[in-house]
């Protein structure tokens, strides 16, 4: 006997959680509400599209970042400093910065699939300085300031928030 089935004594139990937005969908079939609801027993095991997004664009700057740092050991690391430090010579100190803003975007985009809300919360941060500098710089910014508008609206989004929530 199943629960929507009831008792032989006529009594009628409650059929299995609809999710929020009732009985629309077939039962059965996993919907918006049933995955996501507050009160469901079940979360997704595989993040939202907005989350893998967000962590294949992290890496995607990571990468960059490690690559201006190989680069400024090159012949353009003169070129490199004065770029990122204001002044020639200071091929160091342009390497280290390139590898410091290479782990900001690297450690938070492979914690982020895992579901760890840190991850989350520095990826709102840093995507918030890079608007910030993009702002700063405009016009020759826009791409940055773009990408960074992106993962901004990605980390905000309902579902990125609710996988996140009840992690």
């Amino acid at each position: 006997m199943t629960e929507q089935q009831g008792s032989d004594s006529g009594e009628q139990r409650p059929g299995p959680y609809r999710g929020v937005f009732g009985s629309g969908e077939p039962a059965g079939s996993p919907s918006y509400g049933d995955v996501y609801a507050p009160n469901s027993y079940s979360y997704p095991a595989n993040p939202p599209k907005q989350v893998t997004i967000a962590a294949i664009i992290s890496l995607g700057l990571g990468v960059m970042c490690l690559l201006l740092a190989a680069l400024a050991f090159t012949s353009a690391g003169e070129q490199i400093s004065e770029v990122v430090t204001g002044s020639r010579g200071n091929a160091p100190v342009a390497v280290a910065a390139a590898l410091v803003c290479a782990v900001i975007y690297v450690v938070p985009a492979l914690y982020l699939r895992k579901g760890r809300a840190w991850s989350r919360y520095v990826l709102i941060g840093v995507a918030a300085l890079g608007i910030a500098g993009g702002l700063m710089a405009l016009p020759a910014s826009i791409l940055g300031l773009v990408i960074h508008g992106t993962l901004l609206i990605l980390m905000l989004q309902q579902p990125t928030r609710l996988w996140f929530h009840h992690r």
